[in-house]
């Protein structure tokens, strides 16, 4: 690709690409280009002047070599590109904006004032119709004093005031109508289908394989846990589907034979084989966005309460004017308390606020599903944590695999794989991925998988049962046995590893030994979660009490709780809520479902379990646990930023209704003033929550 370099310095670089007219698909396609190599920190493409500007390290170089290959008609970079991007939409809300300023300027240049003054009555027909919906309805709401301001405006001959009203009512629904919808859409994009692989049926065997490889007719297999990938029937077996993501459904749905499932659902229990009818997006992206908007998840109790106040004061708003008119008899001092109300501040500071937590939580790898869950972050006094995967690596490694019976090492890794991969959990992506490091590849040879929520798997080798999990499972539940002779060895398992059983026809065959080793930061994060207002941390796990105490004694928690089940962190966060407590919860598996749904905030790591971050109500990214902390900080930020807003909107407002009272203030300039306010509190509202030197505080 031809381009030029307009500007450059340390760092960065502006280019402009050498050809006609840039889309905003080609505009999409460069930049995610861009920001795929590893030597870009960050790149924005503008499609109406066709420039890049890129912020990279290391040498210019790099750049200008991977700009002079980049092409818009490559395969492989075009699939970067998501189905949605936000460009599209912000283009929309550019143009609108830059429609509404230029049509505002040309009126007041060129319109001869008898014209602008028909004009302003046309366009007040809206908010008078709208008002007397609101009549009809017997709701008093705040369009209500939008339309009295600006049909007393008109009546006394005020054209300008009318005007301006209108203007900025307008300009503040385009700016809260983007604001919102942007938002959306970032979160819709976030919550999308992330799923890479599917398991396809062939030949009777399940063959894992590229998801875009599969066509329509062909039938996938998914089981407890799993995300399901595609659109289609089930034509065997039944499951227990969540599908809140699609229609707010707080309950399962149960699935069977002929049953229709949707991408983006999860299967909680059971296992269905499915044909698939929609090999493409399937409406996931649009049906995410309608669920978002019209879910009260959206709304925290402070914006709820918002809402309520904005219309609760509307009454007042008038009982003031009269009450003015009346004391006074001076039409303009009424008219200047009518012109100002609290209403629309409070209706759309607040929102945004919430919106643009939600926004830059997003920036930071934080899939935030509702406005009152920010809330619940930051009035929590209790967290619990989930050991593995959580408070340990979200990459455990098998250390070494321990054989008994004379069974042959590689042989057991490739069973425990075989079984392990359909279920994948980080201790279970261990196993896979040791196998795959070894070239252990296998044959689907066992037959249906069933997997036991925090005990382990169950399957059969030609005849034989397989089983594989925890001691609990496999020595009590299953009642395998060991040979008098290896007991020792048993016994003598290293105790600084996590261990998998694996037995076959009743008989142990290996423990895979797991190195489970604690986050770098897991301490450090306990530790500024308290100086950050959380009263009590807590551990639980389904490990012994040995290895759960040295975990807990390392990372600093107050309590710990071992050989835990998933209804056991359930009950625990219940008893946690009579007690007054609001409670955080942290975790990666299936076996962790129950207690994140019974949180205040339920808080999932994005690599794991797919019913985990379905059932989570928020998402982070499985690098590090340093997002626990920016989300702390967004939320305690967002609170802070609520009360302030309340504060100025009322502060505010009641100022201009006192300056007009007493005649200091004539009504168009309250009226100005007051929704000049609006729109600057709405405009400060949008800005970040963390500034620099908090990012590098939570680092």
């Amino acid at each position: 690709m031809k381009c030029s370099i307009l500007h450059e310095s340390i760092g960065r670089i502006r280019v402009h690409i050498e050809r006609g007219k840039m889309t905003l698909r080609q505009a999409d396609i460069l930049e995610y280009y861009l920001r795929s190599k590893p030597f870009v920190r960050d790149a924005k493409v503008y499609d109406r002047t066709g420039d890049a500007v890129i912020f990279y390290r290391g040498s210019r170089c790099d750049v200008i070599a991977a700009l002079a290959k980049f092409r818009y008609d490559d395969e492989k970079i075009t699939a970067l590109v998501p189905e949605h991007t936000g460009r599209e939409l912000d283009r929309q809300f550019e143009d609108r904006l830059i429609f509404l300023l230029a049509k505002k300027a040309v009126s007041m240049l060129f319109l001869p004032n008898k014209i602008r003054f028909a004009i302003t009555v046309i366009k007040s027909l809206k908010y008078i119709g709208e008002a007397l919906k609101c009549i009809l309805k017997r709701e008093m709401r705040v369009e209500i004093l939008d339309a009295a301001a600006i049909a007393v405006s008109l009546l006394r001959g005020d054209r300008k005031t009318a005007a301006s009203v209108m203007f900025l009512l307008s300009l503040g629904e385009l700016l809260e109508d983007w604001t919102h919808k942007r938002s959306v859409d970032d979160l819709a994009r976030t919550m999308s289908l992330g799923v890479d692989k599917v398991w396809l049926i062939k030949n009777g065997t399940e063959v894992l394989v590229p998801i875009n490889t599969v066509e329509a007719g062909a039938e996938i297999s998914v089981r407890t846990g799993s995300m399901i990938p595609l659109d289609g029937v089930v034509t065997a077996g039944e499951a227990e589907v969540n599908q809140s993501s699609m229609t707010g459904e707080s309950m399962p749905v149960h699935k069977k034979h002929g049953s229709y499932v949707y991408a983006g659902t999860v299967v909680e229990d059971g296992s269905v084989t499915v044909r698939v009818d929609k090999t493409s997006g399937s409406g996931k992206y649009d049906r995410i966005v309608k669920m978002i908007e019209e879910s009260e998840k959206l709304k925290s109790n402070a914006e709820s309460k918002a809402a309520r106040l904005a219309d609760k004061l509307v009454p007042y708003s008038f009982g003031g004017t009269l009450l003015t008119y009346l004391l006074t008899r001076n039409a303009t001092k009424a008219l200047s308390v009518l012109m100002v109300d609290f209403s629309c501040a409070l209706k759309l500071a607040i929102p945004v606020s919430v919106i643009a937590a939600m926004r830059e939580c997003g920036s930071y790898g934080i899939t935030v599903k509702g406005g009152k869950f920010l809330e619940a972050v930051a009035e929590a006094d209790t967290i619990v944590f989930d050991k593995t995967g959580t408070l340990t690596s979200a990459e455990p490694r098998v250390a070494k695999i321990v054989t008994f019976g004379n069974n042959d090492e590689a042989e057991c890794l490739r069973l425990a794989a075989c079984l392990e991969e359909h279920y994948p959990h980080s201790i279970a992506n261990a196993v896979v991925n040791e196998a795959a490091k070894r070239g252990l590849l296998h044959e689907e040879k066992h037959s249906a998988v069933q997997y036991v929520v925090a005990h382990g798997i169950s399957s059969s080798i030609d005849g034989e049962k397989a089983v594989i999990g925890s001691y609990h499972f496999v020595f009590e539940d299953e009642g395998v046995t060991v040979s008098d002779g290896e007991k020792d060895k048993l016994n003598e398992l290293p105790a600084e590893y996590s261990h998998l059983f694996l037995a076959v026809g009743g008989k142990l065959a290996a423990v895979i030994c797991i190195e489970d080793p604690l986050r770098d930061e897991a301490a450090d994060i306990v530790t500024k979660l308290k100086e950050l207002g959380i009263k009590k941390t807590v551990m639980m796990t389904g490990d012994s009490k040995r290895t759960a105490e040295a975990v807990a004694a390392a990372v600093g928690v107050d309590e710990y709780y071992c050989e835990v089940l998933p209804e056991d962190k359930a009950t625990f966060i219940r008893r946690e809520h009579t007690a007054g407590h609001r409670v955080i919860m942290i975790g990666d598996g299936v076996n962790d479902s129950p207690a994140l749904s019974e949180a205040d905030a339920g808080i999932a790591i994005s690599t794991g379990a797919a019913i985990a971050r379905e059932v989570a109500d928020i998402t982070i990214s499985a690098d590090d646990l340093y997002s626990l902390l920016k989300l702390r900080k967004i939320s305690t930020a967002l609170m802070k930023r609520i009360g302030f807003n309340y504060r100025s909107i009322i502060g505010f407002n009641l100022a201009l209704i006192l300056l007009g009272v007493t005649g200091v203030m004539p009504p168009a300039t309250s009226a100005l003033l007051h929704n000049s306010s609006t729109v600057a509190i709405g405009t400060a509202s949008m800005r970040n929550y963390l500034k620099s030197d908090d990012e590098a505080k939570v680092n």
